[in-house]
């Protein structure tokens, strides 16, 4: 038997070469070792993928395990170095990182980006004893859902040499330059320390009047009434002597957004105020906060941003003063705690390495307010949202420690027998540590035997900072059997392709074989990897795959009604078994179907039948859609005609094309999800095909959906391809359950994001990766004591890609507050955001589009009247404060009004697609969803270079725009670049290779050509791919034509149709302010 929370010997594959480049693929650059650290404008910026996390390698791979993936490939694990250990944490963890190749030849468990160092425990239900009821072979709801292992790295791309952002490129070139990794701890940049800066003030006209600081931070905000906790006025009518209920607000509780500095890419920095020193310069040693948490007496004011607008002299206003965002390429280092005090996170869209001092990394679990109100009526006059953006997958910088597994043996983790809270840096010892007391519930239960240590001067275990769980907020503990009903499920991957008619002649066909047969080649090896493949249109035709016959042998399903699977067995095969056979097929079916003629898809049949193959095991179930299903189970009818006459009608009600039209794909989605089989659609298509309805299965099973329109064969092959491969060799478990539990007083209330529910506690995952995230919105159900800490700890059972069974528990520990400005003062601005945008997105199929901007609008109004009211001590009815930490709200907030999302005009295809993207969006990339960045290309060679790739944005007008210019501008999901009408012919030749502007489709393939400034701009897009995880797809814009218009319907501070500039919504918001103030 294991030693409890002994070290995991021999379960880990080997590290293998990261900056390797596949040959005869166009991988998607993440972590290029040639390239340096960009403004980081919404996403992470460059990471070095071989840096060793804070100087520690990890134990070399010891056991057997299937052979390694092919070069550059990053494959679903994370892998020991092939060195001597050399870690500073107890022998109780083991480390997966590597800067060595592999020693030995076994695929990755969770590779490159490690995640940060050990956590503390979180829980996830209590063993389960059988499965549930309904739900055939599959684990229970949360004890018996198996768990896995680690994150893996996206695959590499290199930007020097004759590459290519368009079709695959096949000369693999070496980089230029070693990996630049980020400085030494030591001479980190460091936010200064030191008092807030007085408020800035942007005047519409002469003023005399002098800048006003808000009350000290621990006095009692001006207006507020005697007790902080007593009701305030509503936020919707005149002011009264109580408070509107959390539930009345708009979106349940409209709440607002929170950021974790003056600037969302840049630390925090606090002005010198009277009496007090200015700050001293930047210092090595920890990151410094502020004090912030009311904890010592006479904390420093709280930074306000003031704004004096006239009514009625708007044209007064400078557009250059008003809060825009920043870039920063500057690397931040983040210790999650100091002096037993959480620090505040830095903003998600910022470049930042985390060391795990006690709660976890802000990658794996952030909440919209770093301090929990005590009272529910604190939080509801704030008229923000208090919740988690959850993303326990999530990839770490590479320069981080990796997160520690620890194996407690037979007996599984440590947990509360009361709660089943998982051990954590938090649970207090006492006793001599004979009895511990739970964070969450306050249950004192008894110390196992076999886990007891004696206790040192200060309280604490002598051995905690030898045990992860002791002191990391995030581990993966191994788990035992307990927590199984079945053995884990094996990593299956079933392909179904559509071979209709318009799929073969539109190309979708012969892309989506050929990125198949290439990704093959990216799945783990050995006899736990199985795949199948079918193909469908108003038939379902299955393949024999079995090694034994001399090729693949087709059998047709013709009743699309009642369907079923021909084989019970051989259908779907180990990889190892069918390789050959499954290379001939891929390279033979466009030709098999190249006079196809039948239109028809039985799109519903065939994933059904599939399924039914898939039941006995679980896995990932790949379809490729290109026409809208007609015939068989789940046949839709054509609903964009009756979209197209009621495009208006979205506005006073909800649009009925943004519900699903057949009830029953719901039903056989959640079966889907009962037996652990995930769907991923990647819809190819030229026309209308329903996104609403298709789109239930991803959203259900913890899928996703691609959307390629209108299909290109010439330029989305290679996005295709590379979404494809990133979706098959990313971090990701199966099988996987997952729960989050409070402190005593707050309370789950609901979950959000691509998941089954099928108890109130728990979410079923039949897949999760590291890109996808869940919020969880939490709710006060008893009064808190201030003084103390609010402990939040998600817990997630899945099972890796290699069969092994893990248990990732994240634990964040948050003070507690009754002062009101407090709350301002700690909001996260992008965690904020990232709720407002997804119940926006979950509001617009069942609420008309007017409403839904209004309640937007109404959540920024709410907040910031709240703000002006209790906590500003500006009196000047001319002027619009903002809260230093949510300045950017009402720009954002303005973005997500003219979002694609939010617009009355647009395809319904492309409004579904939007919205499937938003619900599980990562932190990270919602703000560029809404406000992408936008660069100046055509004088690249003119600009000084600095130590950043991605030049500095440029705000989103059409102020910044010339005729001369070339500009692109992404979102992390495509890419757009725009030239002027009077573009130089040499810049055009130079990045284009042709001489006129108007000789280049709006879907192209853009070559490197030989010279600088091309160099440069592929450098940038590799960049930018690298960060957002993602191919982006490019289109060429051009003014006058369609394309130009979706181009400048990104200028979001400009007036669009009869949508407000930035300026003018300011003044709106104001004026709502004005008309709520007594």
């Amino acid at each position: 038997m294991a030693t409890p929370g002994g070290p995991r010997q021999g379960n880990f594959p080997p590290n293998y070469n990261s900056n390797a480049l596949a040959n005869n693929m166009e991988n998607l650059q993440i972590n290029q070792s040639n390239q340096q650290q960009s403004g980081n404008f919404g996403g992470s910026a460059y990471r070095p993928p071989n840096a060793t996390p804070f100087g520690q390698q990890p134990p070399r791979f010891s056991g057997s395990r299937p052979g390694p993936p092919p070069p550059g490939v990053f494959s679903g694990g994370q892998a020991p170095p092939s060195g001597p250990a050399q870690t500073t944490f107890s022998p109780s963890l083991v480390s997966a990182r590597s800067t060595e190749p592999p020693a030995v030849t076994q695929p990755a468990f969770f590779t490159s980006r490690p995640p940060p160092p050990g956590a503390s425990p979180s829980s996830i239900g209590g063993p389960a004893t059988s499965a549930p009821s309904g739900f055939g072979p599959l684990p229970g709801p949360f004890p018996s859902s198996p768990l896995t292992s680690r994150p893996a790295f996206p695959p590499h791309m290199v930007t020097s040499g004759p590459a290519s952002n368009g079709s695959p490129s096949f000369t693999p070139v070496p980089s230029q330059d070693g990996p630049r990794l980020p400085p030494a701890i030591s001479s980190m940049p460091r936010p200064l320390v030191g008092p807030p800066q007085p408020p800035t003030m942007l005047s519409s006209g002469p003023s005399s009047q002098t800048l006003q600081m808000r009350p000290s931070f621990g006095a009692r905000p001006s207006g507020a009434s005697s007790a902080i906790g007593q009701p305030a006025p509503p936020f919707s009518a005149p002011p009264q002597s109580m408070i509107p209920p959390s539930g009345s607000l708009p979106f349940s509780a409209p709440q607002g957004m929170l950021q974790s500095s003056g600037s969302p890419y840049g630390m925090q920095t606090w002005p010198p105020q009277p009496q007090q020193v200015a700050p001293p310069p930047l210092v090595s040693g920890h990151m410094q906060q502020p004090q912030m948490f009311g904890m010592p007496p006479g904390p420093p004011p709280l930074p306000n941003q003031s704004m004096a607008l006239n009514q009625t002299a708007q044209s007064k206003i400078n557009p250059n003063q008003i809060p825009r965002l920043t870039s920063s390429s500057a690397v931040i280092l983040h210790e999650t705690r100091q002096g037993n005090q959480a620090n505040p996170p830095p903003p998600a869209t910022s470049d930042y390495i985390v060391k795990d001092t006690g709660n976890c990394s802000p990658r794996y679990m952030r909440c919209t307010i770093n301090q929990i109100p005590c009272t529910v009526d604190l939080l509801s006059t704030s008229a923000m949202q208090l919740a988690l953006l959850v993303q326990p997958l999530a990839l770490p910088h590479p320069s981080e420690e990796a997160i520690q597994v620890v194996d407690f043996g037979e007996n599984g983790p440590v947990r509360c027998s009361r709660c089943k809270g998982y051990i954590n840096p938090f649970m207090k010892f006492i006793d001599q540590g004979k009895r511990f007391i739970c964070n969450f519930c306050g249950f004192t239960d008894e110390t196992p035997r076999d886990y007891h240590c004696n206790l040192g001067p200060d309280g604490r275990r002598r051995d905690a900072d030898e045990r992860p769980e002791l002191c990391r907020g995030t581990v993966d503990f191994v788990a035992s059997k307990e927590y199984m009903v079945r053995d884990p499920m094996p990593a299956v991957f079933f392909f179904l392709i559509d071979v209709s008619m318009n799929a073969i002649q539109t190309g979708a066909t012969a892309a989506a074989c050929s990125a198949i047969n290439q990704v093959i080649a990216d799945l783990p090896e050995g006899p736990r990897t199985m795949v199948g493949i079918a193909t469908f249109d108003s038939t379902i035709h299955f393949y024999n795959l079995k090694r034994a016959l001399q090729q693949p042998l087709m059998l047709i399903v013709p009743d699309v009604q009642d369907v079923y699977t021909p084989l019970h067995s051989d259908v779907v095969v180990p990889l190892s078994e069918c390789r050959q056979h499954l290379e001939i097929l891929l390279e033979s079916l466009p030709t098999m179907f190249q006079n196809n003629r039948t239109a028809d898809s039985a799109f519903g049949a065939a994933i059904k039948a599939a399924f039914l193959a898939m039941k006995s095991t679980g896995g990932k179930l790949l379809v490729f859609q290109s026409v809208l299903p007609s015939i068989g189970i789940g046949s839709l009818s054509t609903r964009e005609a009756e979209g197209r006459t009621n495009v208006s009608a979205g506005e006073k009600q909800a649009h009925k094309l943004l519900q699903p039209a057949d009830k029953s794909l719901k039903t056989m989605a959640i079966e889907f999800a009962e037996y652990q089989v995930s769907v991923d659609l990647f819809i190819t298509t030229q026309t209308y095909v329903d996104i609403t309805s298709l789109s239930v299965f991803p959203r259900t099973t913890g899928g996703q959906v691609y959307y390629y329109y209108p299909f290109s064969a010439l330029s989305d092959p290679a996005k295709l391809y590379n979404d494809l491969r990133w979706n098959v060799t990313r971090p990701q478990g199966f099988e996987a359950v997952m729960r989050v539990r409070c402190s005593q007083g707050i309370q789950v209330q609901e979950y959000s994001g691509n998941f089954c529910k099928r108890i109130p506690t728990d979410v079923d995952l039949p897949a999760i990766d590291c890109d996808k995230a869940i919020m969880v919105t939490l709710k006060h159900d008893d009064k808190l004591q201030e003084g103390s800490e609010c402990a939040f700890q998600s817990a997630l059972l899945y099972t890796s890609i290699y069969g092994q069974r893990r248990i990732r528990v994240s634990t964040l520990s948050l003070p507690r507050t009754s002062i009101l400005s407090n709350l301002f003062r700690s909001a996260d601005m992008d965690a904020q955001f990232s709720c407002i945008l997804k119940q926006a997105a979950n509001e617009i199929p069942s609420a008309p589009l007017t409403q839904v901007r209004d309640q937007a609008t109404n959540v920024c109004v709410n907040i910031l009247y709240s703000y002006r009211k209790f906590c500003s001590t500006v009196s000047s009815a001319g002027q619009l404060i903002l809260p230093e930490a949510l300045k950017l709200l009402p720009l954002y907030i303005l973005a997500l009004l003219k979002s694609s999302g939010l617009r009355s005009d647009g395809r319904i295809d492309d409004k579904s697609f939007w919205i499937n993207y938003v619900s599980p969006l990562p932190t990270p990339l919602v703000i560029p969803l809404v406000y992408p960045r936008m660069i100046a290309i055509h004088d690249l060679d003119e600009k000084e270079s600095d130590d950043s790739i991605i030049p500095t944005p440029i705000p989103l007008s059409s102020e910044n725009i010339t005729v001369e210019g070339v500009y692109l501008l992404e979102n992390g999901e495509e890419c757009l670049i725009y030239a002027g009408d009077s573009v130089q012919p040499n810049v055009i030749q130079k990045l284009f290779g042709i001489s006129a502007v108007a000789e280049i489709s709006n879907q192209f393939v853009m070559q490197q050509q030989d010279n600088p400034l091309s160099k440069k701009v592929n450098a940038i897009i590799n960049e930018i791919r690298g960060q957002r995880c993602s191919y982006l797809r490019l289109r060429l814009c051009r003014k006058g034509d369609p394309s130009g218009m979706a181009f400048f319907s990104y200028m979001v501070e400009d007036k669009i149709g009869s949508m407000p500039s930035y300026v003018e919504y300011l003044i709106h918001i104001h004026r709502q302010i004005q008309n709520k103030m007594p």
